[in-house]
């Protein structure tokens, strides 16, 4: 048996190259699996020198409001900056007979230029590489996101006030707008990060915020392979059947790592062709030199210019794509998309919120009920069976593990009834002293019905990725 596909520990962080058939390898790709634990923890500040450095802060940037021309600091170099409030703090601190200690004169002076510069309080989560989600009930009740689970820190807004000054400085800064006529609003912060808050009178007991951080460091295929995501077999067969134009929908519940698997899967999409992603937030890191960006864009004050997914899907396909890739599909913009699956765009991706393959599939059934289309369950179903062909589910497990659970292959109408098989499954069998999850994954059975399009471009799989109930590697 040979494969052509041999290349996935390198694809993931190739550089901008032009296209090149896939080498020929007559045995599976070793992508390494040693998994390196992540063992830290936010730790909130003890109560009493988190108070005494936050009542020193807002003191000394009271003095520094009325004492320094601020427009002016602002000019300067970061580091400039940071030595000139370093020396107005230091004096100001001995004049005012703080007793602060070096390391929380230190943490002032950054808290400061934070306030300045930054975000002030929230500066510190955001460079935290560790944290995923920052979610905040309130200016007195917040919580980050690490390996998956839900963890209470101690974010030092002085009031209500100081965290709204925060939620303004952040959508002003992207052009966006939140007050008691707009108390919602959702946004892409500079860095890429995903930003939704809520205020009065929607947020009950004061601003809601929810930041999904933009993550620098991709994760490719082989790392999610490392982290036991996916096996090595089921990453290798994914992959060659993305290459192959085979349209995939990535499934799963809030959090569970969508957008990160799409990211993981767009990189074996050959380069010679053109992409267009769609999202609400531009989150993908597609690294093809050909892709085109569109982005949604809310109404303005009067109620106009509103761009909808639908909008962009509709335009994507005037600006000749071979795919196309959609954020999150969720709505009237999956009728635009599986008719753009269903001629010549096949290959083309999306995300959806589903718990199961099956839920997936009525899901995208609803979509297409929304467009109010004159259309029949038969019609619509048949529309999804011959646009989709595999649906990988992802599930976030109570251990905080987020797993691919399921791989099904989409194979045709059977009356009215949309037909699938599953080929690959996460099994599990228990749960450890620690609350860890114990399972494996193993292949059903079933050979999926694309391996002969895969035959025909050279891609051939050994039998034992198939085999059933045997543990994959």
């Amino acid at each position: 048996m040979t494969s052509r596909f041999s290349t996935l520990q390198n694809r993931d962080a190739r550089p901008q190259r032009a296209a090149e058939p896939m080498p020929v390898a007559h045995h599976p790709v070793v992508i390494p699996t040693n998994r390196k634990a992540l063992t830290a923890k936010p730790e909130a500040a003890p109560a009493k020198n988190a108070n005494k450095v936050l009542d020193a802060r807002v003191r000394i940037h009271r003095l520094l409001l009325e004492e320094i021309n601020l427009v002016a600091l602002e000019r300067l170099p970061k580091d400039e900056m940071r030595r000139q409030v370093f020396d107005f703090v230091s004096e100001k601190t001995k004049q005012e007979r703080m007793a602060i200690n070096t390391v929380e004169l230190d943490a002032l002076v950054d808290d400061i230029v934070d306030e300045m510069v930054g975000l002030g309080p929230l500066e510190p989560l955001l460079k935290d590489p560790d944290i995923n989600d920052i979610l905040i009930n309130g200016h007195q009740n917040c919580f980050v996101e690490k390996k998956g689970k839900l963890q209470p820190v101690h974010i030092p807004f002085k009031d209500e006030a100081h965290l709204l000054r925060i939620v303004n400085k952040i959508v002003a800064a992207v052009g966006r707008r939140v007050d008691e006529s707009q108390p919602m609003v959702d946004a892409r912060m500079l860095d890429g990060s995903r930003f939704n808050a809520a205020i009065r009178p929607v947020a009950v007991d004061g601003p809601l915020v929810s930041i999904r951080k933009f993550s620098k460091n991709k994760l490719g295929l082989h790392k999610l392979v490392e982290f036991g995501a996916i096996t090595q077999n089921m990453a290798e067969v994914l992959a060659a059947a993305v290459h192959a134009r085979k349209t995939t929908i990535i499934s799963g519940g809030t959090g569970t790592g969508k957008t990160t698997m799409l990211n993981a899967l767009s990189a074996f999409i050959p380069e010679d062709e053109r992409l267009i992603t769609i999202e609400d937030a531009a989150e993908l890191q597609l690294q093809q030199p050909h892709v085109a960006r569109m982005e949604t864009r809310p109404a303005n004050i009067e109620g106009n210019g509103e761009l909808k997914q639908r909008d962009l899907v509709k335009n994507a396909l005037r600006m000749r794509p071979d795919r196309v890739i959609l954020g999150e599909c969720r709505g009237e913009e999956a009728f635009d998309m599986l008719q753009a699956m269903n001629t010549g765009h096949e290959g083309s991706m999306a995300t959806i919120h589903a718990n199961t393959p099956r839920d997936a599939i009525s899901r995208l059934e609803q979509m297409l009920g929304m467009t109010g289309m004159p259309m029949t369950v038969q019609s619509i179903r048949s529309q999804i069976a011959s646009a989709l062909d595999l649906i990988v589910q992802l599930t976030r497990l109570s251990d905080g593990k987020r797993k691919v659970t399921s791989v099904a292959e989409v194979t045709g109408m059977e009356g009215d009834v949309i037909q699938m098989q599953e080929i690959f499954r996460f099994v599990r069998t228990g749960m450890d002293a620690d609350g860890k999850i114990l399972g494996h994954y193993e292949a059903t059975g079933i050979r999926p019905r694309f391996l002969e399009d895969l035959r025909a471009m050279g891609i051939e799989f050994p039998g034992r990725y198939f085999e059933p109930g045997r543990p994959q590697e």
